[in-house]
């Protein structure tokens, strides 16, 4: 039996970004989370280092001068509207959790205290400037419990261990896949307010599969807001939870959406060597310096003026770099070292507790004494659902015969009553390069101007959503039918084979030829996974049968992160071609859409089978420019 919720707002995912935006949609709303794992238990509570804005509490900074930071660490990609609403909101939001509870760190007199992160200046790069509002090095840890709390407060109601498989958009099963867009009437040109109001209510859903009793679940909103982290589970060595395999969009995918510049894929430069698991930017904030085979302190060699402290595609490329010249550390000299052992120990204990019982936990060295060795991790993806600066998701351009150049700011439509925030999704605030500190800000900033319009278009419907059982039939049939195949290729080796192909082919460094070589090995991998069978053929707590639809959703967004990688033919931000090392601001100054085109008979799998280039269509998408002209990137 398939049960079924009415709801004004639902919110897949319950991060920083899902909660926030919960947070504050609840207070106008009927509103549900729905997330896979408890909400304490999202990888937000991973983010260390801090949180940007401009307080100036420790030291003159100002809002301009983090805008600035942010679209040049972003290598100019960075839609400025976009960036400047994210740093005009900063020194709020972080006040307003600080109201909330939060317990940040304090200067003596009091006042939040801030430090040091990678690519944050004072005077339009000048010197490194303490921006980063941080409670020790467990700052989203903090944030999730303090938003959590307070969305208990305001009763969210939660769907824990609740799997979204399949996303239902006015009530129709199957998006447009033409590349193009949505039916006429929903242009913007704006990138402000919330979509149009329609003749009839918005008939959106989700349907769920709840991981401790087996049945599946239909969520039916006006409303519906993607919060689901990020993808960086496409990789073998990654920073990332186990659960971060990219499902919101996965789901916003096979409903016709693109994802927006998806071959810009953060390497953090310093995770534990072989494991990936994150030693934060906070280490170097704080004074750790990384040391190559001699004992140098290299990165004065890549960004003379900030060294460690330069933004983090710069700091993972020169220890790539130290590595394959032969500078490396270890037997194997395959790391670097990232040496704290010049810092005082009660600095050490106050400021960067966690990472350094990593560095004894995992590696078995201690801090205090040795340095720790590190390696570049993938840690974040810049890319994912386009959308305007209150999270609308945008579908595409409208139809003309301008959507093939960039050619000053085109109009584009969105999908009203379907939103997107934090990682999940692409405001572009990033652009090419994130700046350390900006993700939790990000998911405080755009999780509650989603929440807020998320709301506000539910609420202006004539009519509360409404499904029935028969829209989510399919979605049944479906599972079963993949629950109880006879045999086939085993999850674990088509998900490991994927993920080697990332690191070896489509990691810091590509090229051409590595690039086509994963291409095809992801089309290859595509058709083993048509065939995938599990083992386990019961229906509660399945995570093996959940395990089988995140690898649709790796697999489809693989595709999409090398093709686009493929199609930009120059290196910028966290993509660099070796081939094509320069920026070319003449032929690639614009973002790029990707959509996957699916073919009809398709419609029987979790993952279509889309094994060609040409089903792969990308879009050209102009960069919103503010007064900020692309010069030199160097620090």
């Amino acid at each position: 039996m398939i049960e079924i919720h009415n709801f004004d707002v639902v919110i897949v995912g319950a991060g920083g970004a899902g909660m926030r935006a919960a947070l504050s949609a609840s207070t106008q709303a009927h509103t549900a989370v729905i997330t896979k794992l408890y909400p304490t238990r999202s990888h937000t509570g991973a983010a260390q280092g801090g949180i940007a804005a401009a307080l100036g509490n420790v030291e003159e900074d100002a809002v301009e001068w983090h805008t600035f930071d942010t679209i040049k660490g972003g290598d100019y990609l960075v839609d400025q509207d976009a960036a400047a609403v994210l740093t005009s909101e900063a020194p709020g939001a972080v006040i307003e959790l600080e109201h909330m509870g939060l317990p940040f760190n304090r200067t003596p007199d009091g006042h939040i205290d801030q430090r040091k992160f990678g690519g944050h200046t004072r005077e339009h790069g000048a010197a490194p400037v303490q921006r980063a509002a941080y409670a020790a090095d467990r700052t989203g840890h903090q944030i999730l419990q303090t938003l959590f709390q307070n969305c208990v407060k305001n009763e969210v109601e939660f769907f824990n261990e609740f799997y979204a498989l399949e996303l239902i958009l006015d009530g129709a099963r199957h998006g447009y896949a033409d590349g193009q867009g949505a039916p006429a009437g929903q242009a913007h040109a704006a990138r402000h307010g919330y979509a149009d109001e329609q003749a009839h209510a918005a008939r959106h859903g989700i349907v769920a599969y709840e991981l401790a009793t087996g049945k599946l679940h239909l969520f039916a909103a006006n409303s519906i807001v993607l919060a689901t982290g990020g993808a960086g589970r496409v990789f073998k060595t990654t920073s990332n939870a186990h659960c971060l395999t990219g499902d919101g969009m996965g789901l916003a995918l096979r409903a016709g959406i693109p994802l927006e510049d998806m071959e810009f894929v953060q390497f953090h430069p310093t995770g534990l060597a072989g494991l990936g698991i994150l030693l934060s930017e906070a280490a170097r904030g704080e004074g750790g310096i990384l040391r190559n085979n001699t004992g140098e302190a290299f990165m004065v060699n890549y960004a003379p003026k900030i060294k460690d402290l330069a933004p983090r595609d710069i700091v993972s490329r020169a220890i790539a770099n130290e590595v394959r010249e032969g500078r490396g550390c270890g037997p194997n000299r395959d790391y670097v070292y990232l040496d704290v052992t010049h810092l005082p120990r009660d600095v050490i204990d106050a400021k960067l507790p966690d990472i350094t019982q990593f560095a004894r936990t995992y590696l078995g060295v201690e801090p205090y004494t040795e340095p720790v060795p590190t390696y570049p991790t993938a840690h974040f993806t810049m890319g994912g659902i386009p959308t305007t600066l209150n999270g609308e998701v945008i579908r595409g351009l409208v139809p003309s015969d301008e959507n093939s150049r960039v050619n000053g700011l085109s109009e584009y439509q969105t999908v009203p009553g379907l939103f997107a925030c934090g990682e999940t999704a692409c405001v572009s605030v990033h652009g090419a390069n994130r700046l350390g500190t900006n993700s939790l800000l990000e998911t405080v900033v755009f999780g509650k101007r989603a929440g807020d319009a998320a709301a506000a278009f539910a609420l202006s419907q004539p009519l509360p959503a409404r499904l029935t059982r028969d829209d989510a039939a399919p979605t049944a049939a479906r599972l079963d039918e993949l629950r109880n195949r006879p045999r086939g290729a085993r999850i674990a080796s088509v998900r490991r084979a994927l993920q080697e192909t990332m690191d070896q082919d489509a990691a810091v460094f590509r090229t051409e030829e590595t690039l086509h070589r994963a291409y095809a090995n992801i089309s290859e991998l595509r058709h083993q996974y048509r065939a995938v069978a599990v083992e386990d053929r019961s229906l509660i707590y399945n995570t093996e049968l959940m395990e089988a639809v995140e690898l649709g959703y790796l697999i489809d967004i693989a595709q999409c992160m090398v093709a686009a990688a493929k199609a930009r033919q120059e290196s910028r931000g966290g993509h660099f071609r070796e081939d094509y090392p320069n920026r070319d601001d003449k032929n690639f100054m614009h973002h790029s859409l990707t959509y996957l085109l699916s073919p009809a008979s398709d419609s029987g799998n979790f993952s279509a089978n889309r094994a060609t280039q040409q089903q792969i269509q990308i879009v050209k998408k102009e960069v919103v420019m503010q007064g900020y002209e692309p010069m030199e990137r160097v620090y």
